[in-house]
């Protein structure tokens, strides 16, 4: 049995209290936005293509932010958008995930 989405990306949105590190003070959610209106201009939104999710806490708030594709089960750590492209043209585009942001 096929995975529904070729790709299902979760971005880590949550924000701590008492200034603990967290996704959220790394601009997570308008990165996670700008991911998901990108997938859905290349037209790679949908069944069998991309989905592109907010996610609660994922417990690797020191790394942060961070991004974690399946089925592949690749994290990733970003700075800016640019990253966010890196990730989206060559993993999720080109199925070639990108060492250089890649948390272990």
């Amino acid at each position: 049995m096929s995975s529904y989405y070729a790709h299902h990306v979760f971005f880590c949105l949550n924000r701590r209290e008492e200034g603990r590190a967290c996704c959220a003070c790394h601009a997570a959610e308008r990165l996670q936005a700008y991911a998901k209106d990108r997938i859905k201009s290349l037209g790679l939104a949908g069944e069998g293509k991309v989905r592109i999710n907010r996610a609660g806490c994922l417990d690797r708030c020191e790394e942060g932010p961070v991004v974690v594709v399946y089925p592949e089960g690749v994290w990733y750590t970003y700075v800016d958008q640019a990253d966010i492209d890196e990730i989206i043209d060559s993993h999720l585009v080109g199925g070639k995930p990108v060492e250089r942001l890649r948390l272990p």
